[in-house]
Parts: C-alpha cells; structure tokens; sequence
C-alpha cells in the first residue's frame, strides 16, 4: 500500500484541514484572518467612499468654480459694459459706428480684459458681432446656435466650454491652438435705445481649474476627515465584536475538548465497570457451570451434562465478545503497551467478525513511536477504531489493510483502506446524514488536534483513510 494510491475510481476528499469544522459545519475564524479581514474591508470602504467622495466634490467644485465665472460675468455685463453701450453702435454711418467701437474698446481693454479674460464679443439677434476686441471680427456675421438664440429670447446667463472648432472663434484657435479649452460665458444686455445684444466673454479655463482646485480642497479635506474620524469611532466597536467572536471560538474548541476528554473518561468507567463486575460475574459463573457438568457426567446424567456444557460455551462466548467490547470501548493496550499494541487489538477485534487485517506497522520501540504524545496517539487510535468498526460493520469488507508510519521529521501518517462497498464521499461530507456520527466525530477530533483528514470512496471503490497529524 503507498502513501499515493487510492480507491480505484474515488478521488481524495478533505474530511478535516487542521481546523475545528467538520463537514457540514462553518469554518472558525481565525483570529489573524478575522483581523485582516476587517481591516481589508475597512479599508476598501473608506477608499470607496473617499473615491466616491472626492469625485463627487470635484464636479461640485467645477461647477461651482463655473456658476462663479458666470456670476463674474453677469456682474460686468450689468456694471461695466451696458453702462458703456451706446445705440451708435448700430449706426449705419461705419464712421460712427467706429467711434462708438473705440470707445467701447477703451472700456472693455481697461475694465474688463484680464489675464484671465481674454475675449469679448457683442453680438446683435441677427448674428452679427457688433464689437470684439478683435477687430477683425467686427461686421463678420455667423448664424447663432440653439443655446445663445434662447439666451436673448429667454434672458439669462450660461456658461459652456467653447468649441473652438466653429468659424468665428478662428482667432482663438490660431492663439491658443484647437487643443485648447476655454470658457464661454454669455447672456443679453441693451443699449440705451433698448436694442437686445448678446454679451459673450472667453476665459482661460485654468482659471476654472485652479478655482475647482481650491474648493475641491476644502470639499475633500472634509471628506477624508469625517471617513478617519468614523473609521476611528467604530475601532473600538470593531475590536470589541473582533474579541467576543475570538473568545465564542476558543470557547468552542475548549468545550469540544472538553466533550473528547468527558468521552475518554466515561469509556474508561464503563469498561471498567465492565471488567470488573459482569465480565468476572459471568467468569465465575462460566467455572460454576462447568464445574456442575463435570460433576453431572461423574453422575452418569450425560444429557444434563451436556446441556451444561452448551451453556458453559455460551457463557465463554459471551465473556469473549464482552472482552472484544471493551477493546473496542477502551483498549488497555493503548495507554499501557502504546499506539501499536492498540492497533494489533483492534484488527484482533474484527478479525473475530470475519474480516481479515494485514498490518503494516513499525516496531513498538520505533524511535519515532517512543516520544509520541498522549493525545496523538489517542486520535490516531480513535480514526483507527471508527474506520475499522465501518470496514466490519456497514462496508461488508472481506479485508481491510492498516499502515502506519512515523518518519523522525514527519507527522504521523495512518491509513486504512477496506474491499467494502464504499460510499459516495462528496455528498456525505456535503451533507452528513442524520444520526451518522461518525464522520462528525473523525472530523472534529482531526481539527480539533489540527490534523488532516482525507477519504477516498465511491460505490463499488471500497474506503481509503488517510490521517495526517502533526507532531
């Protein structure tokens, strides 16, 4: 038998990794995976809702920095430039339609051209551009759109990023290139004679960026602030309920050590009131009745004689299963001559139910068998035991093979592998039937020791045991 084989057409199924689950049963939480996780998710959320946030306070702060050029314009629009308009403007005469330009111009360079604005426009209803600071465009006509037509007919103020791809915004894409973004800002003012024109200014956009800069600031400083303020409120909370799931584990796995050491202990009274008490009452009375035999024969009643014969073999039959009972139940063996000797019981035991053991085991004297604790010794005989009662009982296995070994710098290696019917391994360990214990119990005794547990079985495949336990 090698450490790779296994049933034919059945694959390993993990029965227990090391933890305290069995099958059916939610994994434990470990307490640096249960920290981690925690953090990872505290901080995934706060990197989302500070994405989220931040974004959010960035297009605030565009539009807002936009609704502020607006206003910008709308107030020189109301105190610098309609002050300066005049009905000249429209005059027909080029000559006077000129002065009025100069004068115009000398307002618009001095009051309202900056660094910043870089364009003006005047605009009539029929698309004419009455003055520019560029005096190239004064007379050009070109069709208003949709937005600026609504604009005069439905007086207010916009503002919109310029398309400097349109024909009368040529000279700016010649200044500052067709890449370049601007901001276009326009609404209705009169002259004197209550003409409606469209006012239209041109602003670097930079000025809008380094606004929404400043404001963004501000928004997502609050932003980042009140997420550490609430991450730093809920740690406490977070520790608490962190500590109260690490101590709800711990106390399972000590109340399950607690019920695997109240088991052992109540083996051990039962096979010792066994031993002690029916077992000697049914040994005396095994020498009672033969002891009448004898005595039945000697007396020539050969029948009677007979009779209490047959009840003197029935008597040591049943002293014989009570004494295969109480391996099974608590074996001497284990604590007295070790794992081995223990091992050798139970094949003993169901060789007596007509099932043949092959053992493959090392020396009593191993050197890696002399230092092995208490506890892996106990677990290895428990998986032992419940595999073989399977193997007799339930498998109708005609054999059954037992390896066991103990490399010097290795865990203990047990298998046990059977002829018998098999089950089918993944939907038992998905969904153990009810009132099976078994599985349950190799399970959480395997993590309960941080042990690995595997099974091979299928229909027809006979069973594969393989227990892996630290050392």
């Amino acid at each position: 038998m090698t450490d790779t084989a296994e049933a034919p057409g059945a694959r390993w199924l993990t029965v227990s990794d090391g933890t305290a689950a069995g099958p059916g049963a939610d994994p434990p939480l470990r307490w640096g995976r249960l920290v981690g996780g925690v953090a990872l998710v505290a901080v995934l959320v706060f990197a989302a809702v500070a994405v989220a946030g931040v974004v959010t306070a960035r297009r605030a702060a565009e539009r807002e920095a936009v609704n502020d050029a607006a206003t910008i314009t709308d107030v020189l629009a109301g105190a610098v430039l309609q002050p300066a308009l005049t009905d000249d403007l429209l005059s027909a005469d080029p000559v006077t339609a000129a002065a009025a330009r100069t004068a115009l111009g000398t307002v618009v360079r001095q009051r309202l051209l900056s660094r910043t604005l870089i364009r003006v426009k005047l605009w009539s209803a029929d698309g004419r551009i009455v003055y520019s600071d560029e005096p190239a465009l004064a007379g050009a006509v070109f069709p208003l759109d949709d937005e600026e037509r609504d604009a005069l007919a439905h007086p207010t103020t916009r503002a919109e990023v310029s398309d400097l791809g349109r024909p009368e915004n040529r000279f700016e894409r010649t200044r500052f290139g067709s890449d370049a973004k601007l901001l276009e800002v326009y609404r209705p003012v009169w002259t004197p004679g209550g003409t409606e024109l469209l006012f239209e200014t041109y602003s670097r956009y930079d000025a809008v960026t380094a606004r929404t800069t400043q404001l963004w600031r501000g928004f997502g400083g609050i932003t980042l602030t009140s997420l550490l303020l609430l991450l730093v409120a809920q740690a406490p909370l977070t520790w608490a309920l962190i500590a109260r799931v690490r101590s709800a584990q711990a106390g399972r796995e000590a109340w399950l050590q607690r019920a695997v050491t109240a088991q052992e202990e109540e083996r051990r009274r039962i096979a010792a009131t066994l031993h002690d008490g029916t077992v000697q009452e049914l040994a005396a009375t095994g020498f009672l009745v033969a002891g009448s035999a004898e005595q039945a024969r000697a007396g020539g009643d050969d029948g009677l004689a007979h009779r209490l014969d047959l009840a003197a073999g029935a008597v040591r039959s049943s002293i014989g299963g009570l004494r295969s009972l109480l391996v099974d139940i608590y074996p001497p063996s284990l604590r007295s001559a070790g794992l081995v000797a223990a091992l050798r019981d139970l094949a003993a035991a169901v060789a007596g139910r007509d099932v043949q053991a092959r053992l493959d085991l090392p020396e009593a004297d191993a050197p890696g068998l002399t230092g092995l604790a208490p506890d892996v010794e106990a677990l290895a005989f428990r998986v032992a035991q419940e595999a073989l009662r399977n193997a007799a009982r339930h498998a109708g296995a005609g054999t059954v093979d037992v390896r066991l070994a103990v490399p010097d710098d290795g865990p203990l290696v047990l298998e046990i592998a059977d002829d018998g019917v098999g089950f089918d391994a993944a939907a038992t360990l998905a969904e153990p039937p009810a009132g099976h214990f078994g599985l349950r119990l190799m399970a959480d005794l395997a993590g309960a020791a941080g042990a690995t547990l595997k099974v091979a079985s299928a229909p027809g495949a006979g069973t594969r045991w393989r227990l892996e336990v630290p050392r």
